[in-house]
């Protein structure tokens, strides 16, 4: 396929999830979050997870790898942040979020060490000196939606 059919799946993929996150947006803009409004942001967040997900199939059916490697890592980032909003935790940097992810959900048991070493191999590679191939990412991938499925599941409990 030309790249240019998969920069208009991604169009339409980003064109589905707009009205959404300006709901979101809003959402998380008040000071304290209800019960309910955390579960609907939750979800929003594991949908964007998934959403991500897609746009990495499509950029790496593209070749466009290292975009394909940030959408990996974006789609843990957003994972682990729907399990965050319904624990009510929160933090302010990128780096804040691998840290207290290890510290909440790895220290203490509520999720096996293995994930934890995906999500840090994933978010790793977004380094700037990174660059990504073909095999990469059909490596990471799978390992990216494993950690997505195993948070869904914890969000579920």
């Amino acid at each position: 396929m030309p790249r240019s059919y998969y920069i208009r799946q991604i169009k339409r993929i980003m064109q589905r999830v707009a009205p959404v996150s300006n709901a979101v947006f809003y959402m998380t803009t008040k000071q304290e979050l209800t019960q309910k409004s955390r579960e609907v942001l939750s979800a929003y967040r594991l949908q964007c997870a998934k959403k991500t997900l897609l746009e990495v199939d499509a950029l790496t059916g593209g070749g466009f790898y290292n975009a394909a490697g940030n959408g990996l890592y974006y789609a843990c980032y957003y994972a682990v942040i729907a399990l965050w909003v319904k624990n009510t935790i929160a933090t302010q940097t990128y780096q804040g979020v691998r840290q207290i992810f290890s510290l909440h959900f790895i220290a203490n048991g509520k999720i096996p060490p293995s994930y934890s070493t995906s999500y840090d191999r994933i978010s790793g590679d977004y380094d700037d000196d990174v660059q990504y191939d073909s095999k990469t990412i059909h490596i990471t991938r799978p390992q990216t939606e494993a950690f997505i499925c195993m948070i869904e599941e914890k969000l579920i409990k």
